[in-house]
C-alpha cells in the first residue's frame, strides 16, 4: 500500500512525463525524487513498492506505473 503522499507524487510525475514525452516514456522510481535525498522514508517506500512488492525492472513505462498506482 502506498502512502497518499507518495501515490499523489507518482501520479503527478507519471502524468507530466506522459504529457511531455508521450505514452512510451519510461522511468524509474528515482523519477519521483530530486537528486538531493530530502525524503529518505518516501524513497524507501517507493523502492520497496517498486522492487520488492512488484519486482519491476529498473525502467518501466510511465503508463504502466500510472495504471498500477491508480488501481
Amino acid at each position: 500500500m502506498l502512502s497518499p503522499t507518495l501515490k499523489d507524487k507518482m501520479i503527478t510525475v507519471c502524468e507530466a512525463k506522459i504529457a511531455s514525452k508521450g505514452p512510451n516514456v519510461g522511468l524509474s522510481f528515482y523519477a519521483f525524487f530530486a537528486n538531493k535525498n530530502e525524503t529518505p522514508e518516501l524513497l524507501m517506500e517507493a523502492a520497496t513498492w517498486w522492487i520488492m512488492k512488484h519486482k519491476l525492472d529498473h525502467f518501466e513505462k510511465a503508463v504502466k506505473i500510472l495504471a498500477m498506482v491508480k488501481d
